[in-house]
């Protein structure tokens, strides 16, 4: 009877506008601005378009990572050093990250041992004079080269890896860009899964020793071999690296792993080391940039990864079969959406018309559509007395004014009160819910009404024996559950099905 599921659960992200603010806020974004604005006719780059080293003090000036040397011990002390190389780093990834969004432009040089010049790109008027789909545009184009630069081969010390003709041998560096990218978009994948899923951690962090072992350890595997253990510790190290690279682009927040943890091979760890507290071992959460980044991809990849809001503008039908596969939160969501503006009456009629049907999906739409018709004002009463006499809404409708305490409600016949009974628990079995609940309904309907089974496998409802089959496997009471069973083949009986 259930309808076919999307692929991941919606993921509820702010508006455009509200995301583009984040993405200009992101610290390697806001410095990339800061150098495409102060680029000009006497600025140099070298052969790949990168800052000349006689540049990057500038530039670090230019962005306020000045390292104050009286607070180091001197220029001359080695915490002073790495101090202005960590700067430089971080001034020169804010230049590459502005030349690969198109916020730079940059001129190639005469010849090899001319440096280029660079200036503002198109792009940097965006950043400004742009639409918040612009910003994005333009924040997606920063997530893709800075993406390139988390899955890119960690080069160590380069005399080993460069060959005589002076290229890197990539060869040696056992590295395969397919697979390190496909493991990168799996985290990801897996992260963004967690986050929109209900009963997962929703916007909390998670332990990056459980998202390396999402993706290391099998599904069916009960204790994981000392093997498997060695390879989740190296994608940790690995995923630590990424992490620390994606951050700054605001894709994450990210907690790294606690250097304590990192002490070489033969080396104690230095203390305290709690191994309880698995805080130590990393933490990372995707920000809600980081949701709309990682979808965008999805989307790229042909992934269905809906988002709440997308069915807004679309017909009750296609709002009543896409919600039918979100949780119940988002469903919600997604229908308050969709009524928001719509005319209570109009909107009524909408749904009530596309509930109708005896098709296998029928019973969870007309299910919905009381879960919406909830949400609207009295106004649409006029609406829903119109399908006071269909066989198939009209005790819908009457459960919805009687909640509303209306006057003038017709009883139900007793054919309506069995089919509406046969709907009702044929959309909760579509609706995978919760089993006792399912069970309390199933046994309170059969408490109520006494011969239940005699008269429920006559009902003309296209789900009748499946229903009925159900309450057998279901009901607590043996009794109870054989006359279920007896009353499914009736029913099948009845039907020749």
């Amino acid at each position: 009877m259930s309808a076919e599921q999307p692929t991941l659960p919606p993921v509820r992200l702010p508006a455009d506008a509200e995301l583009a603010r984040e993405a200009l806020a992101a610290p390697l974004v806001a410095r990339a601005v800061r150098l495409a604005r102060w680029a000009g006719p006497e600025t140099r780059v070298g052969a790949g378009g990168e800052l000349v080293d006689e540049q990057l003090p500038e530039a670090v000036e230019v962005l306020g990572l000045t390292v104050p040397a009286d607070e180091l011990g001197g220029e001359e002390t080695e915490a002073y050093e790495d101090a202005v190389e960590e700067a430089e780093i971080l001034a020169g990834d804010a230049w590459r990250l502005a030349v690969d969004t198109g916020l730079v432009e940059v001129e190639d040089g005469a010849d090899d041992d001319t440096p280029g010049a660079a200036g503002p790109g198109e792009n940097l008027a965006l950043v400004t004079g742009g639409s918040p789909q612009d910003v994005l545009a333009l924040w997606l184009d920063g997530f893709d080269a800075v993406f390139g630069d988390a899955v890119a081969p960690v080069l160590g010390e380069l005399d080993t890896i460069v060959g005589e003709d002076g290229e890197i041998d990539f060869e040696s560096l056992d590295w395969d860009p397919e697979a390190e990218a496909e493991f990168l978009e799996g985290v990801l994948g897996n992260l963004y899964l967690l986050t929109v899923s209900e009963g997962g951690p929703g916007e909390g962090p998670v332990p990056l020793p459980a998202l390396a072992a999402s993706m290391v350890v099998p599904d069916d595997m009960g204790e994981p071999t000392d093997d498997i253990l060695e390879q989740v510790s190296d994608a940790m190290m690995r995923l630590d690296e990424q992490f620390r690279l994606l951050e700054p682009i605001g894709l994450v927040e990210y907690q790294p792993v606690d250097e304590a943890l990192m002490a070489e091979e033969g080396e104690e760890p230095a203390p305290p080391v709690d191994d309880e507290d698995v805080t130590r071992y990393g933490m990372v959460r995707l920000t809600p940039l980081g949701l709309y980044g990682v979808r965008a991809r999805m989307l790229d990849a042909g992934v269905d990864a809906p988002a709440v809001g997308d069915l807004a503008d679309r017909g009750a039908d296609v709002l009543l079969a896409g919600v039918a596969a979100y949780p119940e939160a988002a469903a919600r969501a997604e229908t308050a959406g969709w009524l928001a503006g719509r005319d209570a009456r109009d909107a009524a009629r909408e749904l009530l018309a596309a509930a109708r049907g005896a098709d296998a999906g029928s019973p969870l739409r007309r299910l919905h559509c009381q879960q919406a018709l909830s949400l609207v004002g009295a106004e649409a009463e006029p609406a829903v007395r119109e399908v006071l006499d269909d066989a198939e809404l009209g005790g819908l409708a009457r459960v919805w004014l009687a909640e509303r305490g209306a006057v003038d409600v017709p009883a139900p016949s007793e054919a309506m009160i069995f089919w509406l009974a046969i709907d009702t628990i044929a959309a909760q079995l579509d609706a995978a819910g919760d089993l006792e609940e399912l069970q309390e309904l199933i046994e309170g309907l059969t408490g109520r009404h006494s011969g239940f089974f005699d008269e429920a496998w006559r009902v003309d409802h296209p789900a009748t024996a499946e229903v009925l089959e159900a309450m057998g496997r279901l009901h607590r009471d043996r009794t109870t559950a054989k006359e279920a069973r007896k009353s499914a083949f009736k029913a099948r009986s009845r039907t020749g099905n």
